[in-house]
């Protein structure tokens, strides 16, 4: 276990370095989850409305589950999944889309690590839900983790037809390096979304939106 502690901490070492191309050249302050309720909530709501925007959900609530030991698409038994609480969590993330009428564009797209591809169907229904490797864990990409950080940036940046919005799950640590410090840190609890313009390059920043908090919850201790 400690052995393979090091080489994951070695791996995210390097995979920082690989990064460096999609990293903001100033060190942006971290921002702070908005409920929906808060009147920055309610801005991004109003937004969100009129559609042409990219949410880049993180999983929902795995607290109190186990760390991840195979790091193998596939195992579910060898992966962190996502708690009861998380799969409620999910379905109210999707209710709050239908209760606040914000249009969303299907297929919604999700990784295909279990907690990410779970919250996804647990919140639209496996029908409504198209796993991809682009939005790939970066602890199970390991020569592929340029690759996949090159894909996170063309999603959040790709442009979204007004209307509706593009809805991606996925992971924390894709998004820091990505994103930067403005997502790092405890910005980016468990069931949150980074809610993001879609401009070259990877998308700007317009806040980070918590539908469905839980709490006490959003970080697992792995």
């Amino acid at each position: 276990m400690i052995a393979t502690r090091r080489f994951c901490a070695a791996a995210i070492l390097v995979a920082f370095a690989l990064a460096a191309d999609f990293a903001p050249g100033a060190r942006a302050e971290p921002r702070v989850p908005v409920e929906t309720a808060s009147v920055e909530g309610r801005a991004l709501v109003e937004r969100l409305r009129a559609g042409g925007l990219v949410l880049y959900f993180r999983h929902a609530d795995t607290l109190g589950m186990p760390c991840d030991r195979s790091f193998r698409i596939g195992d579910r038994e060898g992966q962190r999944n996502i708690s009861a609480a998380g799969r409620e969590q999910s379905r109210r993330i999707a209710s709050s889309f239908a209760e606040l009428g914000i249009p969303v564009e299907f297929p919604v797209l999700a990784g295909p690590v279990y907690r990410a591809r779970d919250t996804a169907e647990f919140a639209f229904g496996a029908s409504n839900v198209r796993v991809t490797d682009e939005l790939l864990a970066d602890d199970y990409a390991g020569a592929r983790l340029s690759e996949v950080l090159a894909a996170h940036a063309r999603l959040f940046s790709n442009p979204v037809p007004p209307g509706t919005n593009r809805l991606l799950f996925g992971h924390r640590t894709p998004a820091i390096m990505v994103l930067g410090d403005a997502v790092a840190g405890r910005a980016f609890p468990e069931g949150a979304a980074i809610v993001l313009e879609p401009v070259p390059p990877r998308g700007r920043i317009l806040g980070i939106w918590m539908p469905a908090p839980i709490p006490g919850a959003g970080f697992h201790g792995c």
